[in-house]
This record gives structure tokens, sequence and C-alpha cells, in this order.
């Protein structure tokens, strides 16, 4: 790429090391990251400093860059922060209000980064971008510490089922350095970092406007500092483990393009399918075998996670939009109330016994959410809680009218994950994540009088459909099989 104007490169830092590594292999797959943390701590300046330094800037950009930055700090350098403020009252207030995603790479990895706002009226808009991210850059004022704010970011990212972090002492630069500062704070995040289920925390003092320890080792004014820069330590981050959960399709679309069709469409939200597979279809509990999976433009031999196809069985079964084709085998939990976790977006309170709608994927139920604690960011602890506020972090429990089912939200993010909708305004309230089955919280189990059945598909249904069972259902599992399956259990109990 052509150099930018040579007024602007010799207004930064140099920062280029002495010697260049060796050509390497690049990673193939991009790590999805986010930046987080309070208002002003530098989120923006950061992957402005990253695009800038791993030369994802175009040459038009780098003129704007010059153009609009004007005189933002005493060192004469760039307003990186402009390269991710791309909407107006966004540069206007100096703050970032929306996502904004970008691409960059170094010689061994390419990244895809969040850059999220800090304010905490914006805080949905970063769950939003925790949702999907691998790792979370936690950045934090060397001269304020830890702030709420950045306790509640920590906390979504974790509850997001994040499990790394790099926390981001940035403008140490303003604190002269000060190593005992950054010990510190490292100290003091590690210890809310466990409180959060978080282990692998890696701690780095940087200067965001300087490039120090971004990308260039700001050794020269750091010696004390022996770890990795923040590009070497995402080169060596993992992407998120494979989920355990079995099948799952949830269905967007019901194709018939002729009578001789009959497709069943959606992106594979778990696991993996292949003809000649059985699946059943929640909630009715129907029994197929899959006869072929149809992409675009060609036949398939199988389908993964993450794949949009459409699906044709080998028998006409009743599926619409809001059903999930999952395997026989491993399906998902189901029953009418469940615990969960959820984030409060909107000014008007999580209410108890309002009927919410909640929104899974294609499908739409009618619950009641009863708030049971809150997460006190001050102190890192949980207490009681009749009704949960904006930006508040709580445990509810969820009561359905009708039969829902759900992964546990560490097993599967797409079917695990749900937002909650006022019908009065149409309002998104919350989003949330399942934790368990309600009926597994409260201890009931095969040994403290919860009922199992293992039944094959058309006996289950008639079973439930007993005058006995009606007022009961949350006190039976019932787990549909095959018939040779429902035989097994049988030969095992004798």
């Amino acid at each position: 790429m052509t150099a930018p104007s040579n007024a602007l490169a010799e207004a930064l830092v140099e920062t280029t090391p002495e010697a260049q590594p060796a050509p390497v292999t690049r990673d193939t797959r991009p790590l999805r990251l986010i930046t987080c943390g309070s208002v002003d701590d530098g989120k923006s300046t950061l992957i402005g400093r990253l695009l800038w330094d791993t030369k994802a800037v175009k040459e038009d950009q780098a003129a704007t860059l010059a153009r609009d930055s004007g005189s933002q700090n005493d060192l004469g350098l760039p307003d990186f922060a402009l390269l991710l403020d791309g909407l107006q009252a966004e540069r206007e207030q100096g703050i970032t209000i929306d996502v904004a995603y970008r691409y960059f790479a170094s010689d061994k990895r390419s990244f895809i980064v969040a850059d999220t706002p800090g304010h905490e009226q914006y805080t949905r808009n970063m769950a939003t971008g925790a949702s999907t991210a691998d790792l979370a850059i936690l950045l934090v004022d060397a001269r304020a510490g830890l702030l709420e704010q950045t306790r509640r970011h920590a906390t979504i990212a974790a509850l997001m089922g994040i499990k790394q972090f790099v926390l981001a002492i940035n403008k140490i630069d303003l604190t002269d350095y000060d190593r005992a500062g950054f010990e510190a704070i490292s100290n003091e995040f590690k210890t809310l970092a466990l409180s959060l289920g978080v282990r692998q925390v890696t701690t780095i003092p940087m200067s965001a406007l300087k490039g120090e320890n971004v990308v260039y080792s700001g050794a020269a004014v750091m010696p004390w500092y022996e770890g990795p820069t923040l590009v070497e330590t995402l080169e060596l981050a993992t992407l998120r483990g494979s989920q355990t959960s079995g099948f799952r399709l949830p269905v967007q679309r019901v194709s018939r393009p002729g009578e001789s069709f009959r497709g069943y469409q959606g992106t594979v939200a778990g696991g993996s399918v292949k003809p000649g597979d059985s699946v059943a279809i929640l909630p009715s509990g129907a029994i197929a075998n899959v006869k072929q999976i149809v992409t675009f433009d060609l036949v398939r031999n199988a389908a993964v996670t993450g794949d949009a196809i459409t699906l044709v069985l080998d028998r006409q079964v009743d599926v619409s939009r809001g059903d999930m084709i999952v395997s026989l085998e491993g399906q998902p939990q189901a029953g009418l109330a469940f615990d969960a976790q959820i984030v409060a977006l909107q000014a008007e309170p999580i209410q108890p016994g309002k009927r919410y709608w909640l929104k899974a994927g294609s499908r739409r139920q009618r619950v009641q959410v009863q708030p049971v604690s809150q997460l006190d960011l001050k102190s890192g602890k949980w207490g009681p809680a009749d009704s949960l506020a904006m930006n508040a972090i709580g445990k509810v429990q969820l009561s359905f009218d009708e039969t829902a089912f759900f992964d546990p939200y560490e097993q599967n993010r797409a079917t695990g994950a749900f937002i909650l909708i006022d019908p009065d305004t149409n309002n998104t309230v919350a989003g949330g994540m399942i934790t368990a089955r309600r009926s597994d919280i409260g201890g009931l189990n095969a040994n403290a009088g919860r009922v199992i059945l293992s039944l094959p598909a058309d006996l289950a249904d008639e079973v439930m459909a007993l005058e006995l069972l009606a007022s009961r259902r949350d006190e039976v599992e019932l787990r549909r099989v095959t018939a040779a399956k429902a035989k097994h259990v049988i030969e095992d109990l004798d």
C-alpha cells in the first residue's frame, strides 16, 4: 500500500521494530473480538491504532484522517478514533454510540473487531457485540482503575460465554508508566474475573495513542514489562470451543416451489446432519428421516453448524416457522419453566408477573418473568430483587404458557439465547441466556420424585395426553426415542 502523506507519517511515534519476523503461515480462521470498558477509556483509539499499525488503513482514509483530526492532542498525533466513529453524532460528541465492526490482519492471523460503546445508556449495543465474540479486550484508564461500567461490561461479556480476556490498562503514559499502579489494577481485576468464572486473563500496560505495546513493543519506556504486545496475545488466542448439543435447525421458512417438493429452510444452529439421519420435530415430537440436504446451488452430503440449508424429509410432517428440527438423540430441554440470566435494556423495569413476548430465533412465545436476584456491580455479590431496572443484571424464572425448548447457553449460544419484548410498546426490554430448566434447579430428579419416561414418539404423545398427567407436566421428563431404543431401555430395567 502507498504510504500516507509524509507530514502525517512523521507525526506518528516511531515504533518500527529493529528486525522483521520470518514469514509464517497465517491462520485462515478470523478471531472475533470486542473492545469494551467505561467511557473515554480509549476503545476507539485503540482499534484505530491497531488498524493503522497493521496497515489496514487505505490511502484515502489516511488523507481524511489527517484532514479531520485537527489538534486532538499535545503530541500532534492523528485522532485514531475517527477511523471508527462513523455516525455524525459520534464525531460531534466524541463518543461511540453504535457497534462498529472492522477487519484487520497480522502476518499470522486475521481479526474481526467490534468497537462497543462505553456509555451506560448504550449497554444493549455492547451486549450485541459480545454475543459473537471469542475474546474481550477490556480497557481501563490507568489513572481511574476499575469503574462500575468496567465491571458491568466484564460481567456481560462473561455471561455471554467469553472466557478469554485482555485487560488493557491504557493511558499508562499519563501515570509516568507507574508499575505499582498497573499491578494494583491487574490484581483487582483478576479477583473480579475469578468471581465471574474467567481464568484466562492477560494484562497489558499500554498507550493506545502512542502505540506502545499495541502492535509494537513499549519496552523502551516500560522495561519492567516483559509480557506480550496486544497483537501477539491475539495471535495466540483460541476460538470458542465446539458446542456439545446435537443437531439443531430452527425452521425459518417452509419452501414449497411445487407440489412435489417440500423443504424446511434455516441455518444450522448446532451439530451436523446427513441424509439418512433420524430427526425429531419440536414441539410436536414427530419423527422422520433426512432424505436430502439442499443449498442454493447443489445437493449436499452433510451440513454443519453455520450452513444455510433446505432440509427435505422422507415423509410429510407438520412443520412450520418457529419449530426446530433436532437430532433424535441429544434433544434440547423441554418444559414450562426455565431459569435464566438477563440484562435489562430499557428504562421501564422488568416487572414480576407481567406477560412478555420471548423471542428465540424464529420462535415467539408468551412468558412471565419473575426476578430472583440482581448483581451488585460494586460488591460483586447477588442480592434479592423484586424488579430489574435499566442495565441491571439479574437472575430470573421464566414461566411459559406452552412447552418451550432450549439448550443451556453454555452448550449452544444460538438455542440458549433470547430477547424479551414488551407487548405494549414492542420494545426489546431485555436480552437473556438460559441456564437450566427450572425443575432441574429445584432439585427434582429421578431420585427425588421426578419421573423419566423413555417412549417411542407416537406412544409418548398418547401418554402425555392422559388426564392423569395434564396437571403434572413439570414432574415428568419425556424422552422421545426410537422403538429400538425403548426396547433397550426395557431390557436394561429387566
